[in-house]
Protein backbone atom coordinates (compact mmCIF):
# COMPACT_ATOMS: atom_id res chain seq x y z
CA UNK A 1 0.00 0.00 0.00
CA UNK A 2 2.91 2.38 0.84
CA UNK A 3 4.93 1.96 -2.53
CA UNK A 4 2.08 4.55 -4.13
CA UNK A 5 3.87 7.40 -1.48
CA UNK A 6 7.12 6.36 -2.26
CA UNK A 7 6.36 6.88 -6.28
CA UNK A 8 4.53 10.07 -5.37
CA UNK A 9 7.61 11.19 -3.06
CA UNK A 10 10.54 10.55 -5.93
CA UNK A 11 7.65 12.28 -8.65
CA UNK A 12 7.35 14.91 -6.61
CA UNK A 13 10.93 15.64 -5.80
CA UNK A 14 11.32 15.30 -10.06
CA UNK A 15 8.40 17.86 -10.35
CA UNK A 16 10.40 20.16 -7.75
CA UNK A 17 13.60 20.13 -9.37
CA UNK A 18 12.10 20.66 -13.37
CA UNK A 19 9.95 23.75 -12.12
CA UNK A 20 12.67 24.67 -9.81
CA UNK A 21 15.67 24.63 -12.77
CA UNK A 22 12.59 26.59 -14.77
CA UNK A 23 12.03 28.86 -12.56
CA UNK A 24 15.38 29.26 -12.03
CA UNK A 25 16.04 30.50 -15.85
CA UNK A 26 14.35 33.86 -14.88
CA UNK A 27 14.94 34.73 -11.18
CA UNK A 28 17.97 36.83 -12.29
CA UNK A 29 15.38 39.56 -13.72
CA UNK A 30 14.79 41.27 -10.79
CA UNK A 31 11.31 42.79 -12.08
CA UNK A 32 10.29 38.83 -13.25
CA UNK A 33 6.69 38.37 -12.54
CA UNK A 34 6.36 41.73 -9.92
CA UNK A 35 9.47 41.25 -8.48
CA UNK A 36 11.06 39.27 -5.56
CA UNK A 37 8.38 39.92 -2.99
CA UNK A 38 5.19 39.92 -5.32
CA UNK A 39 2.70 37.30 -4.46
CA UNK A 40 3.19 35.75 -7.89
CA UNK A 41 6.64 34.71 -7.14
CA UNK A 42 6.12 33.76 -3.39
CA UNK A 43 3.69 31.34 -4.16
CA UNK A 44 5.83 29.68 -7.16
CA UNK A 45 8.67 29.12 -4.47
CA UNK A 46 6.38 28.16 -1.83
CA UNK A 47 4.89 25.73 -4.86
CA UNK A 48 8.57 24.46 -5.61
CA UNK A 49 9.43 23.73 -1.88
CA UNK A 50 6.19 22.31 -1.41
CA UNK A 51 7.42 19.20 -3.61
CA UNK A 52 10.27 18.27 -1.66
CA UNK A 53 8.72 18.99 2.00
CA UNK A 54 5.69 16.57 1.15
CA UNK A 55 7.62 14.43 -1.05
CA UNK A 56 9.70 13.83 2.31
CA UNK A 57 6.92 13.48 4.43
CA UNK A 58 5.83 10.49 2.04
CA UNK A 59 8.78 8.89 2.20
CA UNK A 60 8.83 8.86 6.32
CA UNK A 61 5.22 7.63 6.34
CA UNK A 62 6.28 5.13 4.01
CA UNK A 63 9.22 3.42 5.60
CA UNK A 64 7.44 4.17 9.12
CA UNK A 65 4.30 1.76 7.94
CA UNK A 66 7.39 -0.75 7.06
CA UNK A 67 9.05 -0.57 9.68
CA UNK A 68 6.09 -1.10 12.33
CA UNK A 69 4.96 -3.89 9.77
CA UNK A 70 1.76 -1.71 9.36
CA UNK A 71 1.47 -1.40 6.00
CA UNK A 72 -1.97 -3.10 5.64
CA UNK A 73 -3.93 -0.47 7.93
CA UNK A 74 -2.59 2.39 6.54
CA UNK A 75 -4.96 3.48 3.75
CA UNK A 76 -6.43 6.27 4.78
CA UNK A 77 -3.13 8.12 6.20
CA UNK A 78 -1.76 6.97 2.29
CA UNK A 79 -4.62 8.54 0.48
CA UNK A 80 -4.62 11.72 2.66
CA UNK A 81 -0.44 12.18 2.24
CA UNK A 82 -1.12 11.67 -1.77
CA UNK A 83 -4.13 14.06 -1.41
CA UNK A 84 -1.48 16.82 0.37
CA UNK A 85 1.27 15.77 -2.16
CA UNK A 86 -0.87 16.90 -5.30
CA UNK A 87 -2.90 19.50 -3.92
CA UNK A 88 0.05 21.45 -2.20
CA UNK A 89 2.24 22.35 -4.95
CA UNK A 90 -0.91 22.54 -7.32
CA UNK A 91 -2.59 24.76 -5.54
CA UNK A 92 0.35 27.33 -4.72
CA UNK A 93 1.03 27.01 -8.81
CA UNK A 94 -2.42 28.10 -9.45
CA UNK A 95 -3.24 30.91 -6.96
CA UNK A 96 0.14 32.32 -8.41
CA UNK A 97 -2.19 33.73 -10.89
CA UNK A 98 -5.71 33.02 -9.57
CA UNK A 99 -5.71 34.52 -5.81
CA UNK A 100 -8.88 33.52 -5.45
CA UNK A 101 -7.66 30.22 -5.37
CA UNK A 102 -5.54 30.85 -1.82
CA UNK A 103 -8.93 30.09 -0.38
CA UNK A 104 -8.39 26.47 -1.01
CA UNK A 105 -4.89 25.54 0.99
CA UNK A 106 -7.13 23.82 3.87
CA UNK A 107 -7.92 20.84 1.59
CA UNK A 108 -3.75 19.81 1.04
CA UNK A 109 -3.62 21.42 4.73
CA UNK A 110 -5.78 19.33 6.68
CA UNK A 111 -4.96 16.59 4.56
CA UNK A 112 -1.44 16.26 5.52
CA UNK A 113 -2.88 16.82 9.36
CA UNK A 114 -5.57 14.37 8.71
CA UNK A 115 -2.83 11.99 7.68
CA UNK A 116 -0.43 12.52 10.35
CA UNK A 117 -3.05 12.31 13.13
CA UNK A 118 -4.26 9.18 11.53
CA UNK A 119 -0.96 8.02 10.94
CA UNK A 120 -0.32 8.22 14.83
CA UNK A 121 -3.51 6.66 15.90
CA UNK A 122 -2.63 3.70 13.84
CA UNK A 123 0.68 3.86 15.61
CA UNK A 124 -0.49 4.24 18.87
CA UNK A 125 -3.01 1.23 18.72
CA UNK A 126 -0.53 -0.84 17.67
Amino acid sequence: MTEINLYSAWIGMLLGGILGAVQGLFFHKEEWLGGYGSWQRRMMRLGHISFFGIAFINIAFAFTAKSLSIEQEVALPSALFIIGAIGMPLICYLSAFKKMIRHLFFIPALSIIGGIMSLLWIIYKY
